[in-house]
């Protein structure tokens, strides 16, 4: 049985997952979401001043009133920038399931920040919400992204082909998933590996 939290705050060695906050903005507008590259990668629009922004944020923040609401600023530890997010859609109660997008800035690529982030999220879904799966995807220009669905170790289940058209170009996206099941192995092998 699914227990909703809503998005309650969430640590890493390095990082600290949390709600957004209006604050945030400057930081946002910095590194990530005024970059059409990296926004592009996972099909959203560019925001280029606070007064774009603003209303974004405003849904942001008025969704965590609700339990089944979760969306995460990424906020690297010690400098304290919001410096990229992380969220869960297409939450489905009754089938204990969900799909996760997440994007980072590129000043921050390379560092397996995204890693672990995706990865604290999947315990937090498995082991505090109790779904039974987990799905991702990417569109197939984005690399870096297959990357960390490979390392989180999530199972390829298929191809749309096609599903995009990015600059007169189709582009195609695929689809990964993780069961409960397979997180609680993963979880065992680690604590045999940390002994």
């Amino acid at each position: 049985m699914v227990n909703n939290t809503g998005t309650i705050a969430l640590e890493t060695d390095r990082l600290l997952l949390r709600q957004f906050q209006y604050a945030d903005s400057d930081d946002m507008l910095k590194y990530w979401i005024s970059d059409e590259k990296i926004q592009s990668m996972y099909s959203e629009p560019t925001y280029k001043t606070q007064e774009e922004l603003r209303p974004l944020l405003d849904k942001y923040i008025s969704g965590y009133q609700k339990e089944d609401y979760y969306r995460w600023a990424i906020v690297e530890k010690g400098s304290d920038l919001c410096i990229g997010q992380i969220a869960l859609f297409f939450v489905s109660t009754a089938n204990e399931c969900c799909e996760m997008e997440y994007c980072l800035g590129s000043d921050f690529h390379r560092k397996g920040y995204m890693t672990e982030a995706v990865n604290r999220i999947l315990q937090f879904c498995f082991e505090d919400v109790n779904f039974h799966r987990v799905q991702v995807s990417h569109n197939s220009l984005n690399r870096a992204s297959k990357g960390v669905i490979d390392k989180c170790g999530f199972v390829y289940e298929g191809t749309f082909r096609d599903y995009f058209c990015m600059n007169d170009e189709y582009v195609s996206r695929l689809y990964y998933s993780m069961l409960k099941g397979e997180w609680e192995s993963k979880a065992v092998k680690r604590k045999h590996s940390d002994s």
